[in-house]
C-alpha cells in the first residue's frame, strides 16, 4: 500500500480493499434482505413441512429419510418463485428483467439446494438415530402434551412425536441456515447484480 493510497489532496481515504468489503453488504439492503429472509423462511418451512407431512402419510418409516429431500424438492419451485418476488421488489428494487432474474433465482438456489439435499437426507438419518437412542427422555414429555389434547391437534402432536417424522422436521430446519447466506450472496452477485456505471 503506498501513500497514495491513503491520502488524496490531503484528505485520508479508505484503502480499495476494505472499501470493496464494505460495499458487499450494505446495511439497509442487508437488512431488508433478512426481513424479507424472515418472512421467506416462515413460508418455506410451512410448505416443506405441509409436504413433508403429506409425504410421511405415506411413506414407511423406514424410508422417511428420502421423504425430507421429496418433501423440500415439492416445494421449491413455489418458494423460489415468492422469495423472488420478495427480493426484486423489497430488498434489490430492480427493474424489468423479470424472466431472466427469476432464472437466476431458481440457478442461485439450485446451487444451494444441491448440496442441501444430500445434506438433509444425512441429517434426517443423524437425527432419527439420535431421537430414538433418546426415546425414553422424550416420551414423558409427549405424554404429558398429550394428555391436554384432543382431536386434530392430538394426531399432529402423534405424527410429529413420531421420531423418525420429528427427525424431518428438524433436519428441514437446520438445512435453512446454509440457504440464507448462501442465498443473499448469489442474489447479490449474480440473480439482482446491477452492471456497473
Amino acid at each position: 500500500m503506498s501513500v497514495e493510497d491513503i491520502e488524496v489532496a490531503g484528505v485520508p481515504t479508505i484503502p480499495e480493499e476494505p472499501r470493496a468489503k464494505t460495499s458487499l453488504v450494505p446495511g439497509g439492503q442487508f437488512l431488508r434482505y433478512l426481513c424479507v429472509g424472515v418472512f421467506n423462511t416462515v413460508f418455506g418451512y410451512l410448505t416443506y413441512a405441509i409436504a413433508f407431512t403429506l409425504l410421511s402419510a405415506v411413506v414407511p418409516a423406514r424410508l422417511l429419510y428420502l421423504a425430507a429431500p421429496a418433501g423440500a424438492i415439492l416445494s421449491t419451485p413455489l418458494n423460489i418463485t415468492v422469495a423472488f418476488f420478495g427480493y426484486k421488489f423489497f430488498v434489490f428494487r430492480t427493474r424489468g428483467n423479470y424472466l431472466k432474474e427469476w432464472l437466476k433465482c431458481f440457478a442461485v438456489y439450485g446451487t444451494g439446494m444441491l448440496p442441501g439435499l444430500f445434506a438433509l437426507s444425512a441429517i434426517t438419518r443423524l437425527l432419527q438415530s439420535l431421537l430414538h437412542h433418546h426415546a425414553t427422555q422424550l416420551i414423558p414429555i409427549l405424554l404429558t402434551l398429550e394428555s391436554h389434547l384432543t382431536g386434530r391437534a392430538l394426531a399432529t402432536l402423534q405424527h410429529i412425536g413420531h421420531a423418525s417424522t420429528m427427525a424431518g422436521y428438524l433436519a428441514g430446519a437446520l438445512t435453512m441456515g446454509f440457504t440464507t447466506v448462501f442465498g443473499f450472496i448469489g442474489h447479490k452477485k449474480v440473480t439482482f447484480a446491477t452492471k456497473p456505471s
